[in-house]
C-alpha cells in the first residue's frame, strides 16, 4: 500500500498522544474485530477545545488519522470541531488507500464521541447537537 508522506509523518511522529487527566470529554470507538480502537480525550473551556489527546490501538492509518484529527480540532470551538469530517481528515493527510478510509471514519466518530461525552457530563442530551455515533461499518464484515 502506498501512503502519502503526510500519513507516514503522522504515523511515525503522532501528535497529541496519551491521556488527559483533566479531560471533560472522553470518547471511545472501534471494535477489536477489525483491530482498530480509538480513544479521544478533550478538554473544553468556554466552548473551545483547549487540549486533546488520543490513544489508538490499530494500524498505521488509524494512528495517522487519530493524530491528524486531534490537530484539526485543537483550539477550535465545539461547533467547528463537529464540522471536521472523515473526508477532511483524508484530504489533510493527502489521501488514504481505499481499504483504510474506515480509519478516517473512526477518527471522526472518536471526535464526536468525546464531544458527546462532554455534553452528557454537563447534563445535556448530546444527540441533537452531535448526532448518533454509528458503528464502524468496516468492523461488521
Amino acid at each position: 500500500m502506498l501512503y502519502s508522506d503526510r500519513v507516514m509523518d503522522h504515523f511515525s511522529n503522532p501528535r497529541n498522544v496519551g491521556e488527559l487527566d483533566d479531560a471533560n470529554g472522553i470518547g471511545e470507538v472501534g471494535n477489536a474485530k477489525c483491530g482498530d480502537i480509538m480513544k479521544m480525550y478533550i478538554k473544553v473551556d468556554k466552548g473551545v477545545i483547549t487540549d486533546v489527546r488520543f490513544k489508538t490501538f490499530g494500524c498505521g492509518a488509524a494512528i495517522a488519522t487519530s493524530s491528524m484529527a486531534t490537530e484539526m480540532i485543537k483550539g477550535k470551538t465545539i461547533e467547528d470541531a463537529l464540522k471536521v469530517t472523515n473526508k477532511a481528515v483524508v484530504e489533510a493527510l493527502e489521501g488514504l488507500p481505499p481499504v483504510k478510509v474506515h480509519c478516517s471514519v473512526l477518527a471522526e466518530q472518536a471526535v464526536r464521541a468525546a464531544i458527546s461525552d462532554y455534553y452528557t457530563r454537563l447534563g445535556i442530551d448530546p444527540t441533537p447537537i452531535v448526532g448518533e455515533i454509528g458503528d464502524c461499518h468496516a468492523c461488521e464484515h
